[in-house]
């Protein structure tokens, strides 16, 4: 159980009238929590088995546009229902939402017989599934970066995102001064987190003005995608509530450093011992751990789609700014794509540097599982650890375009293996369709470059 509500605890509070609203929530391909708002006398009889949605949730882009050209469904297929089952083990207060309750559901086909294949936490359960076939369970913990900024989501809108101002204005990376100036945000965060039963262990400022991290603590990782998108959903909804857009966009400003998702990941054996754990081993990384970590390496272009899933993706890693631009790993260096945390400790275990805050949480975690488990099969090594700046031309280049990387995932066997072919065409194509949209857009850049000059 990851809720902090009981099904009986439910009743009573729906009974007594502290309950009045239940969310019935599914995540979609970009991650975002959609669904349906239930009166909640009728949530405890009846909806609280199954419910339904429209089956475009899983096929349309960022701005909800029913893209044509996806196998699953489509205007010929007259965008039918899923059923969506609430798994009541998730059931939680909304603390910051008066009187609400959430619940998060598992996605099935219209007559409830089989899950969706292409639905991100069932892609992220099989692959947790295949690891506890192997004896082993996956505990991850994310990182949530964003940006404050002094205006709302609808007076930034009408002025066209043109006057984006963040909340505080020099970079605040750890300073309690300017974190202070945005804790009307970020203290209603942690604490309508924490009374909801998400795991928060604190927030501080980031390496730019106005840029927040807040963290969560570690947790198997089915249970840590559903901390991270519930974390994300509810920054925007507390900012909004505050007056403040909140913004998880990777890269909103040239000059300004973007926002990462860091993804920590680790194994356990059966009977509850951390397996990346050796103390005689170099490091404390076991042999294990070293497998899992080059399969990680080996199939990093795989994965990078999964990490950096829009155009605006790839704007983040450049040289300088604590986002990778290259395929290595380090112990405790912050310039490589993974770093080992905990060396030598039983906390020992991998970080993830390349997903940006726009990633899907269970994606990334079930690609990650996936060619960590490809590295154990295959026995695989991810060679010494690099040491000074990974920017300086060491090692092979994290994928630079939207483009390159589509085709990765495209071409890849263990992806295809390991989700299905049905699954990576679905996620190709939407891909290629944020590639075509961007390719028909006309930015500010090239009008001001090349008005008068060209």
């Amino acid at each position: 159980m990851t809720g902090n509500l009981t099904f009986e605890d439910l009743e009573a509070l729906v009974e007594s009238g502290e309950i009045d609203t239940v969310l019935v929530c599914m995540v979609d391909m970009q991650g975002r929590l959609q669904g349906k708002r239930f009166h909640a006398g009728h949530f405890v009889t009846s909806a609280w088995q199954e419910t339904h949605c429209c089956n475009y949730l899983l096929a349309t882009d960022l701005e909800m546009y029913t893209v044509e050209g996806f196998a699953a469904t489509s205007w010929q297929r007259g965008y039918g229902d899923y059923t969506l089952r609430p798994d009541m083990s998730t059931l939680r207060r909304v603390a910051w939402q008066e009187g609400t309750a959430m619940v998060l559901c598992d996605v099935f086909d219209h007559h409830g017989h089989a899950p969706v294949a292409h639905s991100p936490r069932a892609m992220l359960k099989a692959q947790v599934a295949r690891l506890e076939a192997m004896g082993f369970s996956a505990v991850a913990a994310t990182e949530l970066e964003f940006f404050l900024f002094e205006k709302s989501y609808r007076d930034l809108h009408r002025d066209g995102y043109r006057d984006l101002q963040p909340l505080s204005y020099y970079n605040e990376d750890y300073s309690l001064t300017l974190t202070s100036r945005e804790e009307d945000v970020m203290r209603a965060l942690r604490n309508g987190l924490f009374a909801s039963g998400v795991p928060v262990e604190g927030s501080k400022g980031e390496a730019e003005a106005g840029q927040e991290e807040l963290n969560l603590r570690y947790g198997p990782a089915l249970a840590s995608a559903e901390y991270h998108a519930i974390a994300k959903h509810a920054a925007k909804e507390i900012g909004w509530q505050k007056g403040r857009a909140v913004s998880f966009l990777p890269k909103w400003h040239p000059d300004r450093v973007g926002s990462a998702a860091h993804v920590h990941i680790s194994l356990w054996s059966a009977d509850g011992l951390p397996a990346f754990h050796d103390p005689e081993a170099a490091h404390g990384l076991s042999a294990l751990g070293r497998q899992f970590l080059g399969g990680l390496l080996k199939y990093a272009d795989d994965l990078t789609l999964l990490m950096a899933p829009y155009v605006n993706s790839y704007k983040r890693f450049q040289k300088g700014t604590f986002a990778p631009t290259r395929k290595v790993w380090s112990v405790d260096n912050r310039t490589a794509a993974y770093r080992l945390c905990g060396e030598g400790s039983a906390a020992v275990r991998v970080e993830c540097r390349v997903p940006g805050s726009d990633m899907n949480p269970y994606l990334v975690m079930a690609g990650m599982i996936a060619a960590g488990i490809a590295g154990i099969e295959e026995g695989l090594d991810p060679g010494p650890a690099l040491t000074g700046d990974a920017y300086d031309g060491k090692g092979a280049k994290i994928p630079a375009s939207l483009d390159a990387a589509t085709e990765a995932f495209r071409g890849s066997p263990l992806l295809r293996a390991a989700f299905g072919d049905a699954v990576v065409d679905h996620y190709a194509h939407a891909a290629d369709w944020e590639q075509e949209c961007f390719d028909n857009a006309v930015t500010d850049w090239e009008i001001a470059r090349g008005f008068e000059r060209a």
